[in-house]
């Protein structure tokens, strides 16, 4: 496909190393030749210097021919004019990252469709969505949901005392045939392990488990962890992800006993009006004397969700420090991921990773139903659906000559779930959740068309 992307930075950058990986034809326009020169020095794509809101510059760049177009610059109204015009100039597909939650509200004035965008991506909804879904998960540092809500793939840290240190992952099923789970990934010192049953487990490896929705918590007392309730909750930060995620714990039936650390006065202030049963504070979150004098021992969990990624990661580091359960931190940088958990951190959420990945699940289409991206390790969790007459219908998984580096974890037939063996038959229509590396996506994917 031709891709054009609108905005060079992190996010267009992601997009434009995976996509060019999958072999699209893409072209990446942005004003800043800094930004296009990190592109065209270490990606396969083409680059454009221009103006997202000239017409001239976008029909330069291609948008007349695109499948695809996706505006991912940091500025909401450039993404909506770029998406206006190059809708009108003949790009089929339009996708456009708006921080704004004002397209999306159930009685707004305008729709997207107005704007000629055919998707909308709001980073700081799926951010806030991803930190509501750990809290609820507390002994887990990673949480996909998949099939509809009915699987999900945990991602866990094993520690020193783990009683699976040193077993093998058949040992491992051997030990708990009762449970149906597959160990589908282990990332371990930064390399990215696709598992067999031989493989040992080690301490400090970090391992994602795919299983029922309902056996997650006996998986996870599998490995040492006691799966931890979460009551009392501390947000560091009245940001818009803040704000959203109290806004989502409200909503929930579950009373939550939720503090709010806000350093602006006037901010503060708007959030008391809108949260009557939370309380807000005004001051700074990496104080040491707030955080002790507003009880966070008693805090179960601590998410730091500021604007300034160092902040949030100390101030986690100090309520690890005074032994708070459930600590996360939102960072912007995807290289403080994988060294967050090193450092003591629990989980680290990055909104442009969560953006990609609300992206890359659109772009692709066809047959995908949704693709996931994990942190600080090089696979994704993709959900596919098989096409009547498919390769993988026509005989059972283990006579499929599947490529290196995926392996099938659950399939989702007829509204009933699964964990996939070498003789499971795919049928048509099924859904089948696939832990794969990068280089390997685009053979499996066509295995389902």
């Amino acid at each position: 496909m031709k891709i054009v992307i609108i905005g060079a930075g992190e996010i267009g950058y992601d997009l434009a190393s995976v996509l060019s990986k999958e072999k699209h034809d893409v072209t990446v326009l942005d004003r800043d030749p800094k930004c296009l020169d990190k592109v065209s020095n270490n990606l396969d794509v083409l680059t454009h210097e221009g103006n997202a809101t000239s017409a001239k510059d976008l029909v330069d760049t291609g948008v007349k021919d695109a499948d695809i177009l996706i505006a991912v610059t940091s500025i909401d109204e450039v993404n909506m004019i770029a998406s206006m015009m190059s809708k009108r100039l003949g790009a089929e597909k339009v996708i456009a990252r708006v921080r704004s939650d004002e397209l999306s509200r159930p009685n707004a004035p305008l729709k997207p469709t107005d704007l000629g965008i055919d998707v909308v991506i709001h980073p700081e909804l799926s951010a806030a969505h991803e930190i509501v879904r750990l809290i609820k998960r507390a002994s887990a540092n990673d949480l996909v949901t998949l099939a509809d809500g009915k699987m999900q793939m945990i991602g866990l840290r094993i520690g020193k005392q783990s009683p699976l240190v040193g077993k093998t992952l058949h040992q491992y099923a051997q030990e708990y045939p009762h449970i149906t789970f597959r160990v589908v990934a282990i990332s371990r010192k930064g390399l990215t392990i696709i598992p067999s049953g031989k493989v040992s487990i080690q301490a400090l490896d970090h391992v994602f488990i795919l299983a029922k929705t309902e056996t997650i918590p006996e998986v996870i007392e599998t490995t040492g962890k006691p799966d931890i309730r979460i009551d009392r909750v501390m947000i560091a930060g009245g940001t818009p992800i803040g704000a959203m995620i109290a806004r989502i714990l409200c909503q929930e039936d579950k009373k939550w006993n939720i503090k709010l650390i806000e350093p602006d006065f006037d901010t503060a202030q708007e959030l008391a009006k809108e949260f009557k049963d939370i309380l807000v504070l005004n001051g700074n979150p990496t104080d040491p004397d707030l955080l002790a004098t507003e009880g966070i021992t008693d805090t179960d969990a601590f998410i730091s969700v500021t604007d300034d990624e160092e902040s949030n990661i100390i101030s986690c580091l100090m309520a690890k420090h005074l032994e708070v359960t459930k600590t996360v931190a939102l960072v912007s940088k995807s290289d403080y991921i994988p060294l967050s958990q090193t450092i003591g951190l629990d989980a680290a959420i990055n909104k442009k990773s969560a953006a990609s990945n609300e992206i890359h699940r659109h772009v692709r289409g066809g047959r995908v139903i949704s693709v996931t991206a994990l942190q600080g390790i090089k696979a994704e969790v993709i959900e596919l659906q098989a096409a009547p007459k498919s390769k993988v219908t026509k005989k059972p998984i283990h006579k499929i000559n599947f490529p290196e580096g995926c392996v099938i974890g659950g399939i989702l037939s007829n509204g009933t779930t699964r964990i996939a063996t070498g003789e499971s038959q795919i049928q048509a229509q099924d859904r089948v959740i696939i832990f794969c590396l990068y280089e390997a996506i685009e053979k499996v994917t066509s295995l389902f068309q």
